[in-house]
């Protein structure tokens, strides 16, 4: 007995592994298509119990009434109801040559309850091809297996969990996961054998690092495995100190795992330099030192508004950005090219005027230095971002900085979106641990040491649900009181893909709220955004301007004047503009071991704002008067008059009106009345000029 029982655990191993030395798993094999008629052709797989997977799917098109078709009884005929295509539509089925389909079952229907897919034709009550479902048929669910227990219990540190949930071939759920961050290597780790081992590889965390763990308290994890990895290739999913070489904690994968397939596939990009460093999930750098000469290739799953950023520590002995020489790498699709700028860190802010120099993240050769990199090759392919760009290992330029080969070399590196003059804001996946590269290996160095990448997926990051944006509409309200506190990322300043710098305007308590204020009548801005010009990073001086960004001193003196500037600057005949509205600093800060890039881990802006301590030099805010006529336009924003994208909308209006902010984009920037005459005046008086001139 126990023959047939090894025998059938055997198969069992076999078929679940068997797709992935065919190719990708892509769900429970339903059965190829029969033909019949119009070269119908395919394998069928169940995804899950509502999703149909198509591959190497052919049809020729010229059914006059052919659609994917399904039923629950009997075989192909008239008594089905059409699958919608993949695109969701009910059209007739055009032409498909070796595709790959995914087709999603109408509302109430499951795969397991039908009897056979078909393509049919509905005018000759024809089936041009057919595959029959299996009797008892289980489609793929995600399953739960053991939890993430401790190895040894009441060892240190402890590791704990409820049962792990296997969503799909690459996703784990670990609910409630407890770990109290104290070790120093600590990693997610999967592998295959008989109990976690040190050959076993790092599974990035919930947010895609791959540096040490931090601590956990009963929260629910999901881990992503690296590139094409999936659960079938492994038998342990585990908690692995690696200083230590143990095991704090582990789960058994079973063999026979019937899940949904990954949701989406690899990347095809690989690199051709012979070194490669995993940033990153969703960033790794390889290179090729030749000579003097170093060649660098950055590919990052970004955006088209994104860059990416590498280069040498400001410090040799650990990652530090201050003091860094970084290339600062995009892609641009305007021009076809890809760009590398060398840039110089000397303050950890944008690059603005402080005393009449440049400070900040800076061009070297806005500072009068030399763009030391040279493009060779850039492309953005299936939304990955590839630049290859070569410089010298000893530098020719005094700013920049020596790449060592003779000792592992400290490196810093970042992601972050571009701002609207096309300068890098504020970084938003960046580490915390430091990270060195040794640059050229020898032979005994193991091969992980020269190569650890792995593909990027083509898988959709989730959607952010930004935090509601505070309306401070009150008519009654006269006065606001301006202070800094943390953006708090995609859910806090920088919802809809805005740049989010690590400071912005908190008006009465709101994180960069919206104001409506009243023509004709006259409100006080408290302003406590800092008074010390010496410094790049806290001095804000409040502006209100008819443009979004603000930042005007990081513009040239030609672009200041070309700004319409509504308060808190003053206007010299010549030179650039000065503010006026600099005042006390009040800083809200978070605590000294938050990570400010789970900031949206926070349900609400009240959970994350509740967490902040505020810290006040006590010396009087400056006040800036505002009086808002005829001739303000119906928007206007708040803003620093140093950094850019720190503040919000004000609405200028007759009347007050609650739902302003809600009558979206069209509606508000329509102009006011008293805007609207005095548009048409000046119209008339032009052009009773131009007929005059003309006479």
């Amino acid at each position: 007995m126990w023959k047939v029982s090894l025998f059938v655990f055997t198969a069992i191993i076999i078929v679940a592994r068997a797709q992935d030395d065919e190719g990708p798993y892509r769900g429970k094999l339903i059965g190829h298509l029969n033909t019949y008629h119009h070269q119908v052709s395919g394998d069928v797989f169940a995804v899950d119990d509502h999703t149909i997977l198509l591959v190497d799917f052919n049809y020729d098109g010229t059914g006059e009434d052919t659609f994917f078709w399904a039923g629950d009884s009997g075989r192909p005929g008239p008594q089905g109801f059409i699958v919608p295509n993949e695109h969701g539509n009910t059209n007739i089925l055009e032409r498909y040559h070796d595709a790959e389909v995914r087709l999603s079952l109408p509302e109430g229907k499951r795969l397991s309850r039908l009897k056979w897919v078909a393509v049919y034709d509905l005018g000759s009550q024809n089936a041009f091809g057919d595959v029959f479902v299996p009797d008892e048929f289980e489609a793929p669910a995600p399953k739960t297996i053991g939890p993430l227990a401790a190895v040894n219990a009441g060892s240190a540190p402890p590791v704990a969990s409820q049962p792990i949930r296997v969503l799909d071939a690459v996703t784990l759920l670990i609910p409630e996961f407890r770990y109290d961050g104290s070790g120093e290597e600590v990693y997610f780790w999967i592998g295959s054998g008989a109990q976690p081992s040190n050959n076993g590889r790092k599974i990035p965390d919930e947010d895609g690092y791959l540096e040490p763990l931090r601590q956990y308290a009963a929260e629910d994890v999901v881990l992503r495995l690296p590139g094409a990895l999936t659960v079938f290739a492994a038998d342990w999913v585990a908690l692995w100190d690696a200083r230590a070489r143990r095991a704090l904690g582990a789960a058994l994968l079973p063999a026979d795992l019937n899940v949904p397939p990954a949701p989406a596939h690899a990347h095809l990009y690989r690199s051709s330099l012979p070194n490669c460093r995993q940033l990153h999930r969703d960033y790794q750098v390889s290179w090729e030192v030749f000579g003097n000469q170093i060649t660098i290739e950055l590919a990052a799953k970004i955006s088209e508004q994104d860059y990416m950023s590498f280069g040498i520590s400001g410090s040799a002995g650990r990652s530090s950005m201050l003091g860094a020489d970084v290339a600062v790498a995009r892609y641009s699709a305007s021009d076809r090219r890809g760009h590398a700028a060398d840039y110089n860190i000397t303050a950890l802010a944008p690059c603005v005027h402080v005393l009449g120099q440049w400070v900040g993240v800076c061009r070297d050769t806005k500072l009068g230095g030399l763009d030391s990199n040279q493009v060779f090759s850039a492309d953005r392919v299936d939304g990955v971002t590839r630049v290859s760009y070569r410089r010298t290992l000893r530098p020719e330029d005094s700013m920049d900085l020596e790449w060592l080969t003779s000792s592992p070399a400290h490196v810093v590196w970042a992601l972050g979106p571009l701002d609207a003059t096309g300068e890098p804001a504020y970084h938003r996946v960046y580490p915390r641990a430091d990270v060195s590269l040794k640059l050229v290996r020898e032979a005994s160095d193991p091969p992980a040491l020269a190569n650890d990448c792995f593909p990027f997926s083509l898988s959709a990051p989730p959607p952010v649900q930004p935090w509601d944006t505070a309306e401070l509409f009150d008519p009654a309200l006269r006065t606001f009181w301006f202070r800094l506190g943390p953006a708090a990322g995609a859910r806090g300043a920088g919802r809809g893909r805005r740049p989010a710098p690590p400071l912005v305007w908190y008006v009465n308590g709101q994180l960069a709220p919206d104001l409506q204020l009243r023509r004709g009548l006259v409100y006080s801005f408290k302003v406590l955004g800092g008074n010390d010009p010496h410094s790049a990073s806290e001095y804000h001086p409040l502006i209100v301007t008819a443009d979004a960004a603000g930042g005007l001193e990081r513009l040239s003196e030609r672009q200041q004047r070309a700004q319409r500037v509504l308060a808190g600057v003053h206007s010299p005949r010549r030179g650039r503009l000065a503010p006026t509205a600099a005042g006390a600093k009040c800083v809200g800060t978070r605590p000294a071991d938050a990570d400010p890039r789970r900031d949206a881990s926070f349900a609400s802006f009240r959970a994350f704002n509740r967490t902040l301590t505020w810290r006040c030099d006590g010396l009087a805010p400056a006040d800036l008067t505002i009086a808002p006529d005829s001739s303000w336009p119906d928007i206007v924003y708040y803003n620093s008059f140093t950094h850019n994208d720190m503040g919000g909308r004000i609405f200028i209006v007759d009347r007050h009106r609650r739902d302003i902010a809600r009558r979206g984009a069209a509606s508000a920037a329509r102009p006011s009345p008293a805007v609207a005459l005095a548009l048409l005046i000046s119209s008339l008086q032009m052009l009773i000029l131009n007929v005059a001139t003309n006479v």
